[in-house]
């Protein structure tokens, strides 16, 4: 790949409100112009949900360009191809997904749905909160491989052991 190569990266997760724009924003806020975030869904709501847009604002993370959108857009024939593709909920991750042109590495990075907590104000905000900064973490140390000099089976490896890091909701991440 050129040196100026830019890695684009999917987040995929059912409803596109919560987790999966968490990563697109996240990533482009920290990708240093070497990546760029996507985010779709199987069954998108239409909509970003609020507390979603809030957290992301309260930590200084650009929302303007953030929509819900189907995956859809992601596997037309002309679509932008993808380097990477990662699931965020655990719902996607068992669907049938589409054909992604360009074969991209794909992994499963499942963390709880934020907007399926119920409680007090606090708890729900603090479920939101958790998701970012669970995506995060895992942003921040998929960034960091040597992505010019892994060859793909060790990268595959790295990117599961990404997923199983803290907050996974995958039972058997360390079984991988």
């Amino acid at each position: 790949m050129p040196a100026d190569h830019v890695y684009n990266v999917l987040f995929l997760c059912t409803g596109n409100s919560a987790r999966s724009i968490f990563g697109e924003a996240i990533l482009n806020q920290i990708g240093g112009g070497k990546f760029k975030g996507y985010s779709a869904g199987s069954h998108p709501r239409g909509e970003v949900h609020p507390r979603t847009l809030a957290v992301l604002q309260e930590a200084g993370i650009p929302t303007d360009e953030l929509r819900s959108k189907s995956w859809d857009e992601f596997a037309l024939p002309g679509a932008l191809q993808m380097d990477f593709v990662f699931t965020v909920c655990d719902n996607a991750a068992g669907e049938t997904c589409p054909i992604w042109p360009g074969r991209p590495l794909t992994a499963h990075w499942g963390i709880e749905d934020p907007a399926a907590v119920r409680g007090t104000d606090l708890a729900q905000r603090a479920a939101f909160e958790d998701a970012m900064r669970f995506l995060r973490n895992r942003i921040a140390a998929f960034i960091s491989l040597p992505l010019k000099s892994i060859d793909r089976m060790a990268l595959e490896s790295k990117l599961r052991g990404i997923g199983a890091m803290e907050g996974s909701t995958t039972k058997s991440a360390g079984a991988a």
